[in-house]
């Protein structure tokens, strides 16, 4: 299993989502200036987000996007399964064909670890992170850079 960057940035950009979540809709303008990330890929992101039923969107003046259900109810698995990550550690993808037609001496072993791969990133939510003192201090940091950045929005 690799976790690409799309599956990086795809977690990345929902954590700045719940870390706002009570600031209401987030632009995806707002998230690539605070994480880096180029707003042409976020987009592509969002789209596969929204269709999984993670995000909503809001269209106009104040518009931006917003976590569909509590943080604490979306899982990072949640997060890399809808960008069409794979979490299989296995060379076959799970299809139990490695060798020929049958699975290779190391299957089981990569499907375990596949499994508990899943259930790791499972077991991590996003409210789960939102809480995390590293996470605040960075998140801090972030706000506060993007504030100097930017003044001319009217945030001090």
């Amino acid at each position: 299993m690799k976790l690409t960057t799309k599956g990086r940035y795809a977690v990345t950009a929902m954590l700045d989502l719940a870390i706002h979540y009570d600031d209401g809709s987030v632009t995806l303008g707002d998230i690539a200036a605070r994480q880096g990330i180029s707003l042409s890929y976020l987009e592509q992101l969002f789209a596969k987000l929204r269709r999984n039923g993670l995000v909503d969107s809001v269209r106009g003046p104040g518009g931006g996007y917003s976590l569909s259900r509590s943080p604490s109810e979306i899982s990072v698995a949640q997060i890399v399964l809808a960008i069409n990550e794979n979490i299989d550690a296995t060379r076959c993808g799970g299809e139990r064909n490695c060798q020929g037609d049958e699975p290779c001496l190391t299957h089981q072993l990569w499907e375990d670890l596949s499994g508990r791969i899943y259930q790791f990133l499972e077991g991590i939510t996003l409210a789960g992170l939102v809480t995390k003192p590293h996470v605040q201090q960075v998140a801090a940091r972030q706000q506060a850079r993007v504030h100097v950045v930017m003044p001319s929005r009217g945030v001090s």
